[in-house]
């Protein structure tokens, strides 16, 4: 009876094999996916083997680890076996989406780790001289970004269809009950990014970009990532509509994809009161004139200038997405990098492409100090009403919320320190060393200079460290290494 059962249902680690074989075969597809630019660009077809190799390889390992699952009856993942499947799925989009760039002979194994790290984690650091880089490879990096930020989350998370699956994708985030049902939901989300990502590309090509930099510049921006095609960014182009552009693109990104549905629905009012669009137009607001006046008569020559270069920053480091118009920062004075980091740190809404703390986090741990001073102040026998407005509604937060909220704000401040301080063992200075981590924890595709094809190995590997860590919000990375150290001990123990 149990012989047959095993024979006709998939459970354990046979049904994660089984899931890392789907996951297999997307990847697989995700990376033959550049080859069709080959045909506006038949110069570089002798690339082409570089992504035909591996992107087959892929497929093929993946059909024969799908047999697991094939025809068998699934059950839930438990335990947490569910981190693993998510973890151990991105690990191998990362090293799988690695190999074209090693087999170019260029990069070395840190370099091209670092550059899939990057890419599936929509975070936009690179080692990469987009100058000299062929366009199949750029177009490869754009993918990644949009793959990691909309379709590749989203069709894992319809895979795990179980109750783990969304809420894994939404990390413990607070208040994410009230959506459609998760297939439902994830194509819905495919479609919404999708077109905004068309949107895009159409509105830089009527303000004169490029068709390749337009589609580029648009998966890049949808997706919170920070990869260009130009060395100087957005900023090679030096137009303000196209910045403007990019600035919605990017906060479309950092929004979540509930209050997309709200939008979509012409629920604007409801829009307006959700606690994080509130929370991030108080934030443009009062950081961009505050930039503005410390770069004035430095890296600006006039006062418009310098609010121009500090809007765009500031949007881009609050969505976490990287894109820039400034050539670098090393000049930038050190108040207003500081000013950056903390938005970094902040990052994007919950449930949105974007990475960071999350705002409804950083928003419930704001308040819960003033509902302390309110409770302290007040007469003892007045009762607080502690509330966030959430999707248009009010969301009572319980102490069990403003716990976990602040517990994780320590996590990650810890691993922010943690990460600087490893930064600055190799040599750099401590603000090179803190905008740089921060950047990799946030999934940011801001530079201090640290990453770049000179970097050293380890500090490559402190970089994707930042980059893993924060893609899954820390804990989701800690639950699944845990699981796997227990079931391994428990196999030697022979359990």
């Amino acid at each position: 009876m149990n012989f047959q059962t095993s024979r006709t249902r998939a459970e354990g680690y046979q049904l994660v094999a089984g899931y890392l074989g789907i996951a297999a075969m997307l990847i697989g597809c995700v990376i033959l996916l550049p080859l069709l630019f080959l045909i506006a660009y038949p110069e570089e077809t002798p690339y082409a083997v570089d992504f035909i190799a591996p992107g087959a390889a892929s497929v093929t390992i993946g059909y024969l680890l799908y047999f697991f699952i094939r025809g068998k009856t699934r059950a839930r993942l438990r335990g947490h076996q569910d981190s693993v499947a998510i973890i151990s799925a991105w690990i191998l989009a990362i090293l799988v989406s690695s190999l074209p760039f090693m087999l170019t002979g260029r990069y070395g194994f840190a370099q091209a780790v670092f550059e899939a790290t990057s890419g599936f984690t929509t975070t936009g650091l690179s080692i990469v001289d987009v100058e000299k880089c062929p366009r199949i490879f750029l177009a490869f990096r754009s993918i990644m970004l949009f793959c990691g930020g909309v379709g590749f989350v989203l069709v894992m998370t319809s895979i795990l269809s179980d109750r783990g699956g969304m809420r894994l994708y939404t990390a413990g985030e607070h208040g994410d009950r009230r959506g459609p049902p998760l297939l439902k939901s994830a194509k819905t989300i495919l479609a919404l990014y999708a077109g905004y990502a068309v949107s895009g590309t159409l509105l830089y090509l009527v303000f004169g970009m490029g068709w390749f930099d337009a589609l580029n510049h648009s998966m890049a921006a949808v997706a919170t990532g920070g990869f260009s095609t130009r060395a100087g960014g957005i900023g090679f182009y030096d137009s303000f509509p196209i910045e403007i552009v990019t600035m919605v693109l990017m906060a479309l990104g950092l929004t979540s994809y509930l209050v997309h549905l709200l939008l979509v629905k012409g629920k604007f009012g409801a829009w307006m009161r959700h606690g994080e669009t509130k929370f991030s137009l108080v934030l443009v607001a009062l950081t961009t004139p505050l930039i503005g006046v410390l770069l004035a008569g430095g890296i600006a020559s006039s006062l418009p200038e310098a609010f121009r270069t500090a809007l765009f920053q500031v949007v881009s480091a609050l969505t976490t997405t990287g894109l820039r118009t400034t050539r670098d920062f090393a000049s930038w004075p050190s108040s207003s990098i500081s000013i950056l980091i903390v938005l970094t740190l902040i990052g994007g809404g919950a449930g949105s492409m974007a990475g960071g703390i999350k705002q409804t986090r950083a928003i419930i741990v704001l308040k819960s100090i003033v509902w302390d001073l309110r409770d302290k102040f007040n007469h003892k026998r007045i009762i607080g009403d502690d509330t966030i407005h959430h999707f248009g509604l009010k969301d009572a937060v319980t102490d069990r919320d403003k716990s976990q909220a602040g517990l994780f704000v320590i996590v990650y401040l810890a691993i922010f320190a943690l990460g600087t301080l490893a930064y600055t063992l190799y040599g750099y200075s401590l603000r090179d060393s803190a905008f740089e981590f921060a950047a990799a924890l946030g999934s940011v595709g801001f530079s201090a200079g640290i990453s770049g094809p000179s970097a050293p190995a380890g500090a490559l590997w402190i970089g994707i460290a930042g980059m893993f860590l924060g893609r899954f919000e820390i804990y989701v990375v800690f639950m699944g290494f845990a699981r796997i150290v227990k079931d391994a001990a428990d196999a030697l123990r022979g359990r």
